[in-house]
């Protein structure tokens, strides 16, 4: 009989508490890595190299050969203080798993046991990796890329933890399933800072400043089409000591997020123009850095069809819900699909209040009972997949 879901269950839940207590950022995660190569090793998989650093993977062979599907899994925290009372809470100050990353991690254990339990039942392999720094740009997935961590491989599938779905439900949705996204910073000098009292003789860097983010607010749905999901959004401002002194130099920044990449480059030009000419108005020295944009993951819609069929079976169809719209937060498992086909998969996690705040909130936390049929679904859609391209 194959490993079922609840078999490796307690395991999971074991392993994803365990790494929550110990979160690190990206490109830093060390510990979380000898953590997780030592629970495979001590299950008799034989983990590869590091690849990008901290990254890795391990491998199923089936009893013929065949393509190779992946499942990937992304380590790193955020920086957040966390601000629950678990038992498991971060024993990292400032820094938390505030995303579902060890969830993601834990899964992909349990993908990689129950592919071994079941390997006399496929031709080819599953190759499960771990990826670092999922979290800020310049992200892990390029750098797994250029590792080679995609070489042989056919398709590839993730799963996001979504604490606006109930525990028991899967969310899929063919096409973009998240948003296109480019950090910006915008910088307002002058070369000298003025008094407060005559802002008339200086260049008011915080005035223009403000001037330029407004004016920026109105570019969604004014220059672009409305009918394309955009958002701008500035979540930093920086600029000055004292209270009575004109600084001379402003720093603002945030981030801007549309589905298609059209939309995108369209405000990047807005952005540019904009700043630029609102500081000649004013005469100050105007400097606009927009970031590589992350690109949209864009679920293919075999691969969709194939993880929803899987998860229909499985939970039934009532619980293997379509997702409407597109989320406008950005996930680097975009790079992968831009290489090979694939699909991200929503993971309910919610079951009460204590695991109803949303990702990137303080107080995140989720309910485990989502691990061992996270794991079990996932690995159905990696064997389904393979069964599919070896006909």
């Amino acid at each position: 009989m194959p490993l079922s879901a609840s078999d490796v269950g307690a395991d999971l839940v074991a392993l994803r508490r365990e790494l929550h207590a110990h979160p690190e950022l990206g490109f830093a995660e060390v510990e979380t890595s000898r953590r997780l190569r030592d629970w495979l090793e001590a299950r008799g998989f034989r983990p590869s190299d590091p690849l990008a650093g901290t990254g890795f993977y391990v491998e199923v062979e089936g009893a013929r050969p065949g393509p190779t599907v992946g499942y990937r899994a992304d380590m790193d925290a955020l920086p957040i203080a966390e601000a629950t009372e678990a038992p498991y809470r971060s024993q990292t100050p400032g820094v938390m798993h505030a995303c579902g990353h060890d969830a993601h991690m834990s899964v992909g254990c349990g993908v990689a046991v129950l592919a071994r339990a079941r390997r006399d039942e496929f031709a080819g392999t599953v190759r499960v990796f771990f990826q670092p720094c999922e979290e800020r740009t310049p992200s892990g997935a390029p750098a797994m890329i250029r590792a080679g961590v995609l070489d042989g491989l056919d398709a590839v599938y993730a799963i996001h933890m979504d604490p606006s779905l109930p525990v028991g439900r899967f969310g899929f949705r063919a096409g973009a399933l998240t948003a296109a996204c480019a950090p910006f910073t915008i910088t307002v000098r002058s070369e000298e800072s003025g008094h407060s009292a005559r802002p008339h003789e200086a260049v008011d860097t915080v005035w223009v400043a403000t001037q330029i983010a407004n004016d920026m607010y109105q570019l969604a749905g004014r220059v672009t089409d409305a009918r394309k999901a955009a958002v701008l959004t500035v979540c930093r401002f920086q600029g000055g000591d004292a209270l009575n002194v004109i600084p001379s130099e402003v720093e603002f920044g945030g981030t801007i997020r549309c589905v298609d990449g059209e939309t995108l480059g369209s405000l990047r030009e807005q952005i540019r123009r904009l700043a630029g000419a609102l500081g000649a108005v004013y005469g100050a020295d105007v400097e606009v850095e927009i970031e590589e944009a992350l690109p949209a993951v864009l679920n293919t819609a075999p691969e969709t069809r194939r993880a929803q069929a899987a998860a229909a079976e499985q939970v039934g169809e009532a619980a293997a819900t379509t997702i409407p719209l597109p989320s406008m937060g950005g996930e680097d498992f975009a790079f992968y699909l831009q290489r090979v086909p694939g699909c991200m998969v929503r993971v309910g996690s919610a079951s009460g209040p204590e695991t109803r705040y949303p990702l990137h909130h303080a107080r995140f936390d989720l309910d485990e009972g989502a691990l061992g049929p996270a794991a079990r679904l996932m690995t159905e859609v990696c064997l389904r997949d393979l069964a599919a391209r070896a006909g």
